[in-house]
């Protein structure tokens, strides 16, 4: 052919090439939604009768899709300004990646929510794909949350670094840390993988949700009685926007120091948070359970 003639040739095919279908590359890069089904042994607590003081403990099996489930990753940080805390997620964050790969390659969806952090993963698809949801219409605004004066009073322990001696953090903070501290990332023994998302916007968590079809969340991280109740991620907020909220209990720690009221070890504190959300919020579980699928439930088997 002549180079005349192809260039003739050009801007037609050109201008089909541009009227061809494009692929979604939003709907490419979201997780397949797949059957199956987890089976939740979830742990309640309620006064019973009413004003009697005396606590009743029930356990009851939760049916959660997990088409319709995401884990929610709270403030699992490379480090921290407690040193003991810091100390505490190494050693929970390979226990936890256990059980977000397990539950990842049953189809449950994984969201990381490492707060401050987010410059550090700029531009990385797990990053874009929390960013591109739509915005979704919400009962009430999507925001932090407080506890109120009564549940201040209920609350069983202060929030307070067990340090032997606290040392103040000075800075400098690594320079995609929004704020003055020490941490930069999630913990690296956490993986991020497939079509995991990151984010520390309840919004866009929230608007993530409403576009996959996500009604059911579990919580785990840190700390239990800071973060997963107070995060607009978080156990109050999430519950008051309509979800199904449940908190691995095995895999979440206070901000507690046992040198403070109640004085018992900080192993019970975490415990004694634990059973105040399950008497005021949502059930516990055990974090085995999102491992694994009710058998023949996803999918044909021969």
């Amino acid at each position: 052919m002549h180079r005349r003639s192809f260039l003739a040739m050009l801007p037609g095919a050109l201008a089909v090439a541009s009227q061809a279908p494009q692929p979604q590359r939003e709907s490419l890069l979201n997780r397949p939604k797949v059957p199956g089904t987890l089976s939740l042994r979830a742990r309640r607590r309620s006064e019973q009768p009413p004003g009697s003081g005396k606590i009743m403990v029930s356990e009851e099996v939760l049916r959660w899709e997990v088409a319709q489930t995401a884990i929610i990753i709270s403030d699992m940080w490379d480090t921290h300004t407690c040193a003991l805390s810091a100390q505490r997620v190494a050693a929970m964050a390979p226990r936890m990646n256990h059980v977000v790969d397990a539950a990842r390659s049953s189809g449950v969806m994984i969201i990381h929510a490492p707060s401050d952090t987010m410059k550090f993963y700029e531009g990385l698809p797990e990053r874009q794909r929390m960013q591109r949801a739509p915005m979704a219409p919400s009962p009430i605004p999507v925001r932090a949350t407080e506890p109120d004066q009564d549940e201040l009073r209920k609350m069983p322990v202060g929030a307070a670094c067990d340090d032997p001696i606290m040392k103040k953090f000075t800075g400098p903070a690594p320079p995609t840390t929004r704020g003055n501290y020490p941490w930069e990332r999630e913990h690296p023994a956490i993986h991020i993988a497939g079509y995991d998302g990151i984010s520390d916007s309840g919004q866009e968590i929230y608007n993530f949700c409403k576009q996959e079809g996500i009604v059911n969340v579990a919580l785990m991280g840190v700390h239990t009685n800071i973060c997963i109740l107070n995060r607009a991620f978080g156990v109050r907020e999430m519950k008051r926007l309509g979800f199904n909220v449940v908190v691995a209990r095995d895999l979440t720690d206070a901000m507690y120091d046992p040198r403070t009221r109640p004085f018992v070890s900080h192993t019970r504190g975490t415990e004694l948070v634990v059973e105040h959300i399950e008497d005021n919020w949502c059930p516990s579980i055990l974090s085995e359970d999102l491992t694994r699928v009710i058998r023949g439930t996803e999918g044909p088997r021969p």
